[in-house]
């Protein structure tokens, strides 16, 4: 598979790599026999880069990549392994409660996370949201000292906005930041922020960049979505801005076919085709929808068919906020 680097500070990896959450909470009921050759089969096709969190599954995610790891430790070698911290859950509901990103959370998050992943160091480590009552300075400056430590080798944030982004960096080098970025996304990443990850040489990991599954045309109703899963509870599977959705993805569907593809692959191609400097990371559990994400990767879409990806999806046109209100409320400082 393609290469790519992760900013002018980071590591190699494979130009898509794996979102490991679903394996383990959000959607659906886990599978975990299903999720270990799913990371066997991403291995086999070449994808370095496999990315978690503490905050999924409230470590269970982290323990299962680490029972994989544990059975695989001849191919550590040349994984970057990439995890969050910074979400705390709420005891009584369950649900993500706190932002903590305090200096005096940073040391004690990571040695938790290195103890479920067991190995002895993290490639990547971001922190997954920001507290606006915490300097970002001070947060950068405890993770710097993770590198120093020799616990963690890159750095990186999530869902942060430029300012905040050149105020990390002037810390300690960030390489990568990881937005939600997909033809449903776009203006979280396109315009300033994009250009400021360019001229600091900061790589843009993009997260549900198939619209959290509906850019695969695998959802046709609210029907399809398990009790539980999560995407119930967020406004663009919503009964009233479904079906409008539904329609773009109808279109993307029309685009993939004319190009040969899935719409899938379409939505993985567009975003590989818009820089080098871009990693998307496409989730499942599945190893039939892994191959089909990993294969985009060999997809060449021409200037005509990105042109019309976009206008099959225009800018803003997707109905409904891409989280909750309360989880909106914790993006963007």
């Amino acid at each position: 598979m393609e290469r790519r680097t992760l900013g002018s500070h980071g590591p190699e990896v494979s130009s898509i790599g794996l979102g490991c959450m679903g394996m383990s909470v959000a959607y659906g009921v886990p599978d975990d026999a299903e999720s270990l050759r799913t990371l066997d089969l991403a291995a086999d096709l070449g994808v370095t880069l496999l990315d978690t969190a503490d905050a999924y599954g409230r470590g269970a995610n982290e323990e299962l990549l680490g029972s994989w790891l544990s059975r695989r430790s001849s191919r550590r070698e040349g994984l970057v392994l990439a995890t969050k911290f910074g979400l705390r859950h709420d005891a009584a509901t369950g649900r993500v409660g706190d932002v903590d990103t305090s200096a005096e959370y940073v040391r004690p998050a990571c040695q938790a996370s290195l103890r479920r992943l067991g190995t002895d160091h993290i490639d990547l480590y971001y922190a997954h949201r920001r507290n606006p009552d915490v300097p970002i300075e001070e947060t950068v400056g405890a993770m710097a000292a993770l590198v120093e430590a020799g616990d963690v080798r890159f750095l990186g944030l999530s869902e942060v906005g430029p300012g905040t982004l050149r105020r990390a960096h002037a810390v300690h080098p960030i390489s990568a930041v990881q937005l939600e970025y997909s033809l449903f996304t776009r203006d979280v990443v396109e315009g300033e922020m994009l250009e400021v990850c360019r001229e600091l040489g900061i790589a843009v990991v993009a997260y549900s960049p198939l619209g959290r599954a509906m850019l695969t045309g695998s959802v046709t109703s609210r029907d399809d979505l398990a009790e539980g899963d999560n995407r119930r509870r967020w406004p663009r599977f919503a009964e009233e801005n479904l079906g409008h959705n539904l329609t773009l993805v109808a279109a993307v569907r029309d685009v993939a076919a004319q190009s040969g593809c899935s719409p899938a692959q379409a939505a993985l191609a567009w975003i590989l085709a818009q820089g080098d400097g871009i990693v998307p990371i496409p989730g499942t559990k599945k190893r039939r929808y892994l191959a089909e994400n990993v294969s985009a990767a060999d997809i060449v879409l021409s200037a005509e068919q990105l042109d019309s990806l976009r206008r099959a999806v225009p800018n803003g046109s997707v109905s409904g906020t891409r989280y909750p209100e309360q989880a909106l409320a914790r993006l963007g400082h």
